[in-house]
């Protein structure tokens, strides 16, 4: 380091053009960082639910909704546009529009004609019985065929009404969708449904859909149509890319707010611009390599490494901190630039580096789990740290030494502008307050330290016992305040065409022929269920579209089309009973069919690329609101995750339940060895840093009471645990760790009674590091997603709980500590006999 600092002195710019270089390198690699906000990009890839997940995107048609909303006060206008719309968007082709419909006008054509097709057996020859008694009945009547019948009998009367109903028509299928249009009750809306071969997370491709379909409607030209026509597009790929836009903003915004935070606190420590210069030089210079390095291992961010950055920036500031307080400490006693650059080196490589491999150990704990949210956190997370120190030790001193030369360091002239004490020359004093309340009781507060620890302790027992698991998922979502707009019109499209979106999830069996046997499975499985514990509603196939025993039912209902034309003819049947009552008569050459005689309006959804029909089946949620309660998403997730048919074929399912199921058990299955590994790396790092012994101990046990505060706090204030908030447990031990580590060298190098010493040098600039990395996680709770506030609030905990402990607790433990050594060493020593 010596041959180092040599170099730095005797070439500052050299060192600064190869620091220069490293930057630019790593800010062009950095700049194809994407994020995915998809929760699939929390899990590897190689997990089966994650894989069949891609499996069913790539071979069907469409796996995102676009909803066009159009809103006015004319309602034929409106039903106009939408098929202007549906006809100038469907050209756009794959696989950016794979259809748009403005209603179910092809499938009404088809399946009211055919409504008795789906009408049971038994109940369609009730029916034709019925029919046909009436109608002899009617023709009796007239012709005085009637008398032989029992006097008073009178045959189920044939209206219109109960021939629906009996057909299986309900009032609610006959105004679902006016005149097949996918319109609103009121006449005021009609939407437009738009399927797209493009994932919500795909921000490129989505974007450029999104983009082609809003040209296509100004081509429509709405206002042509109507002048108060206005429209919205809404549906999961709308979301999807919204999703991504707001997550790029938040972390631009989080971003320059926790440089702003951390710049602050370092220039009130410093109080000189052209040391808070060369700090943010300094940090600016590691985070870019991280970025870059980012690149080149893992090739993107996700949902949990987004705001990474933010928190390297005020943890990996930490050497760089301890570094300038010891070399200005050196200064001020009169040493030149070159001899407090070796001062600052000797004195500050072992903690600061014991520190960094500390907190570098713990985020890569997380890479011998599964949840790829937990190891990419963990790879970048451990070389940031490591990349940090290095910069600082490999350019800080160039830096300082090019400050000297462009502005001599006046130790004459304190503070800022010179009008504040010369005490501040070094830094604001951040750790006397903390030696002075030490200083006052050692005793007291080490007893009373040690009893905080017993409570954190007891409440997190209770804390874990009572399952601290957050299982409503609408905490762990972006907040949709500034997006109401777009929650509104996604509301009324789903309202309106009984889409069930994100929320009904697919199966892609491997043949047809599957599908009554899955069926009969699953309903099995949700027939066995408890009431009130039932996993799914209902199962959506296309072969459900195909009516059994057509050859028995086409006769019957052949029948009943004839005597109900008699009927009509004969005035049996009034006109206007008829009217509403034709569309339901079969046609005259009504024949059997199967799925491929479907029309494509109806066979769509379950229809893949290549055209192939049926193997799609989808199963949608017992209620909407259930899908944002974790608990009934794992049953849903479970009920069709794997089935073994009767063949012993084995069918997967996946979608958003089975997702979020896996990420739940990978966290609760990885998030034990995450912690163990991060505690044995850093009992590790301090046992090789301080040998065996006292100093190891009050480490550790310095560590331990701050965790044990943490967590005590989480359970008091009753915080609950995510997959995001979740990292902030192992990371806290060679974060937490930092502190301490840094209070016990100086301690070691003062020696004996030094602790005041340490915390009050030392000591305030472990407060500061401790303050740039609070506010670099106290950042994260301006974001405007609740899982990454939450991860702010619990490492935040963690920060202040470990920092107490290691400017408070520990340094009262070596005051009592030496003072009973003391004590003890003026007992053996004999007094000296009078002169």
């Amino acid at each position: 380091m010596y041959r180092l600092a040599d170099l730095q002195l005797r070439r500052p710019l050299v060192v600064l053009l190869v620091a220069t270089l490293l930057v630019a390198i790593s800010l062009w690699l950095a700049f194809d960082l994407r994020v995915r906000p998809g929760f699939e990009a929390l899990l590897p890839e190689s997990r089966a639910s994650v894989k069949e997940l891609n499996r069913v995107k790539e071979l069907t048609t469409g796996v995102s909704t676009v909803f066009v909303v159009l809103e006015g006060d004319d309602t034929k206008a409106m039903r106009r546009a939408a098929r202007a719309i549906a006809a100038e968007v469907v050209p756009i082709g794959h696989p950016w529009v794979g259809s748009a419909e403005s209603g179910v006008h092809e499938a009404l054509d088809f399946l009211q004609p055919r409504a008795g097709l789906f009408t049971e057996l038994d109940k369609l020859r009730k029916l034709h019985d019925d029919v046909l008694e009436r109608y002899e009945y009617e023709v009796g009547k007239v012709t005085g065929a009637s008398l032989d019948l029992e006097e008073g009998y009178e045959p189920p009367k044939l209206d219109a009404a109960k021939l629906r109903k009996r057909f299986g028509v309900s009032k609610e299928d006959e105004t679902r969708y006016p005149d097949g249009y996918y319109q609103s009750k009121d006449g005021k809306a009609v939407v437009v449904t738009i399927r797209s071969a493009v994932l919500g997370t795909d921000y490129d491709d989505g974007t450029q859909a999104l983009s082609l379909i809003r040209q296509a409607i100004e081509r429509v030209d709405l206002k042509s149509y109507h002048p108060s026509i206005r429209y919205g597009l809404c549906g999961d790929l709308v979301a999807g890319i919204n999703e991504y836009t707001s997550i790029n903003e938040d972390l631009t915004d989080v971003g320059w707010f926790g440089a702003f935070l951390i710049i602050g606190v370092v220039f009130l420590y410093y109080l000189r611009l052209r040391t808070l210069l060369s700090m943010v030089v300094t940090i600016g210079i590691g985070v870019s390599c991280t970025f870059g390095a980012t690149q080149l291992l893992v090739g993107h961010l996700n949902m949990a490494t987004g705001f990474l950055f933010t928190i390297i920036a005020g943890n990996g500031i930490n050497p760089g901190i301890i570094y300038m307080a010891r070399y200005l400490e050196a200064r001020r006693s009169g040493h030149d630039t070159a001899t407090a650059i070796r001062s600052a080196y000797r004195e500050t490589w072992l903690p600061t580096l014991t520190a960094s491999c500390a907190a570098s150990a713990a985020y890569a704990s997380l890479i011998v789990t599964e949840f790829r949210g937990f190891r990419d956190f963990g790879i970048i997370g451990g070389v940031g740290m490591v990349i940090c120190w290095l910069c600082t030790f490999a350019f800080m001193p160039s830096i300082l030494v090019v400050a000297e030369r462009v502005s001599p360091l006046k130790l004459d002239k304190a503070g800022l502008f010179g009008l504040l004490p010369k005490a501040t020359s070094g830094g604001t004093r951040f750790g006397y307050p903390f030696a002075w309340l030490v200083e006052r009781g050692p005793r007291v507060v080490t007893v009373v330290g040690l009893l905080v620890t017993v409570v954190g302790a007891v409440a997190t027992v209770w804390w874990v016992k009572a399952d601290p698991m957050e299982y409503n998922l609408l905490n762990l979502r972006t907040d949709m305040s500034k997006r109401a707009e777009e929650v509104r019109l996604t509301k009324l499209a789903e309202h309106i065409t009984g889409h069930v979106g994100a929320d009904g999830m697919a199966i892609l069996v491997d043949k047809p022929e599957q599908v009554p046997l899955l069926v009969a499975e699953l309903n099995k499985r949700r027939d066995q269920a408890p009431a009130g514990k039932k996993p799914f509603k209902s199962v959506h196939t296309l072969q459900s579209f195909v009516p059994e025993q057509q050859e028995q039912k086409i006769p019957l209902l052949m029948t009943i089309k004839d005597r109900i034309l008699r009927s009509h003819k004969r005035g049996f049947i009034s006109d206007e009973d008829f009217a509403s009552l034709e569309k339901y008569l079969p046609p005259d050459k009504l024949a059997p069919f199967g799925i491929a005689e479907l029309p494509v309006g109806i066979a769509r959804p379950f229809s893949e690329l290549d055209k192939t029909r049926g193997r799609v089946v989808y199963i949608s949620p017992v209620s909407p609101e259930l899908v944002d309660d974790a608990h009934y998403l794992f049953r849903w997730a479970n009920a069709y995750r794997r089935t073994e048919l009767p063949d012993k074929t084995v069918v997967l399912g996946s979608g958003r339940a089975v997702i979020y199921a896996d990420i739940w058990s990978a966290i609760i299955a990885d998030v034990p060895t995450a912690v163990l590994v991060s505690l044995a790396f850093t009992l590790f790092v301090v046992a090789l840093a301080f040998r065996a012994g006292f100093a190891a101990a009050a480490v550790m046990g310095s560590l331990l009471a701050g965790v044990a505060w943490m967590t005590g706090m989480l359970g008091g204030l009753g915080v609950k645990l995510n997959f995001l908030n979740f990292i902030a447990l192992p990371i806290t031990f060679g974060i937490g760790v930092d502190y301490a580590v840094n209070v016990m060298q100086r301690y070691r190098r003062e020696g004996a009674g030094g602790a005041l010493t340490a915390v009050r040098e030392t000591g305030g600039a472990v407060v500061l590091c401790s303050a740039t990395t609070t506010l670099g996680y106290l950042a994260l709770v301006s974001s405007v997603n609740y899982s990454v506030r939450s991860l702010g609030i619990t490492a935040v905990l963690g920060e202040v709980a470990c920092l107490l402990a290691a400017v408070i607790v520990l340094p009262a433990l070596l005051i009592w500590r030496d003072s009973k050594r003391k004590t003890k060493a003026e007992q053996q020593t004999p007094a000296t006999p009078p002169v």
